[in-house]
This record gives C-alpha cells, structure tokens and sequence, in this order.
C-alpha cells in the first residue's frame, strides 16, 4: 500500500500522535462523562484520560515543532495583539494554533487533569481503591483523636469526616467535568469559526494531519 504524499499546496501540520491522542480523549471524555456505570468502565475511562493528558504535556516538550508549547502557547503582548486584530476581523492566519488556540489547549488540558485527579481522589475515599485507596483506608481506620462519647455520638473512626470529605471531592470532580465540557463547546465554536474565517477544513486536519501551506 502506498501512502499519498501530502500535495505541493499542503503541508504535514499534525502529527500522528497528536491527532491520534486529540481523538481518544474526545471519545474517553465524552463516554465519561456520559456513563457512570458500569463504575469500572468509568474509572479505566479516567486513567484513559489522566495518562493521555500526561503523555500530551511530555509531547509538548519532546514532540514536532508544531506540538510543542513553545510553538502555540503565547506570551501576554501576543494574545493581546491577536485579539485586537480578531476584533477588527484582520487576525492572521496560523499554520499551528493560532494564539486563542494555545490558551484553549492549555486550559483543556488543565481541566481534564482536575477532572482525572478528582476522580481517582473520589474513588480512593469513597471506595478505598485504586493508587489513593490504601491512603484513604489508613486515615479512615486511623483512631480519631476525640472524646468516645463524640465519637459515639458523631460516628466511629472518623467515618463521618471520612463521608463528608468524599462527598465534598465529588461536588468538585462533577465541577471540574463541567468546566471540561464547557470548554469543549468553546473549543468546537472557535474551530468552526476559525475554519470559516480562514476557508479551511480544520477537522480534516486533525484527521489527515496536513493543512494548506498559505
């Protein structure tokens, strides 16, 4: 099988582990957030998802140039300046991501580590399993420091404080899912528009990896 080379108006962009790992995690997210149970499939689902946006950060530091944080995250004066531009309809174009892009990465990248990490602090408290559980079950089993006659009253061995806690890391797990996804909408809407202002198909570019050279 021979593999078509990109054409002379094109050039290779994205590569193929930044393409492949964009997909995934749309996927893992959006069946996450969607399927609570089966709970296993949900908690594989999170390390799915913790350990992409942990390969994607290393990829921003090893990876092509096109994937490195140092390509698209931009500096303060140059987001300025884009936005300026954008509003007066006269932003350039980006053969990366334009500087509004780098942010959202950024920002996604960061929502979906909260997302992981909660998940897997809700899991070990609530269900003393996975890498926090054995944590959690030693400060659950822990003797309280409180008179007996609280503890009768209040709950033994720190279970209500235990309960509470969990209670309060899955309002915050199911905020940090929220923010994901709100993001993600913003994320689609400024693909679209961008794709529209510039006359280009970005999702074929993340599936294809080439975009036009001008």
């Amino acid at each position: 099988m021979t593999v078509r080379s990109p054409t002379p108006q094109e050039t290779r962009v994205w590569d193929p582990w930044v393409r492949i790992s964009h997909w995934i995690l749309a996927a893992a997210f959006f069946v996450a957030y969607l399927v609570e149970e089966p709970e296993g499939l949900h908690v594989w689902l999170g390390y799915l998802i913790g350990t992409l946006v942990l390969v994607r950060v290393a990829w921003g530091f090893l990876g092509p140039r096109h994937a490195r944080f140092s390509d698209f995250v931009p500096s303060p004066i140059t987001l300025k300046t884009y936005l300026g531009r954008l509003v007066r309809g006269r932003e350039p174009r980006f053969l990366g991501h334009n500087p509004l892009g780098g942010v959202m990465v950024v920002a996604l990248l960061g929502a979906l580590a909260l997302t992981a990490v909660t998940g897997l602090m809700v899991y070990g408290a609530e269900e003393q399993r996975g890498p926090l559980g054995s944590w959690y079950a030693q400060e659950t089993a822990a003797p309280a420091p409180i008179p007996a006659a609280y503890a009768d009253d209040h709950g033994e061995d720190g279970e209500e404080h235990s309960g509470g806690e969990a209670e309060a890391l899955e309002e915050v797990h199911e905020l940090a899912a929220n923010l994901t996804l709100a993001l993600v909408g913003l994320h689609v809407g400024g693909v679209l528009f961008t794709g529209w202002r510039h006359g280009e198909n970005l999702v074929r570019a993340m599936i294809n990896g080439r975009k036009r050279t001008e």
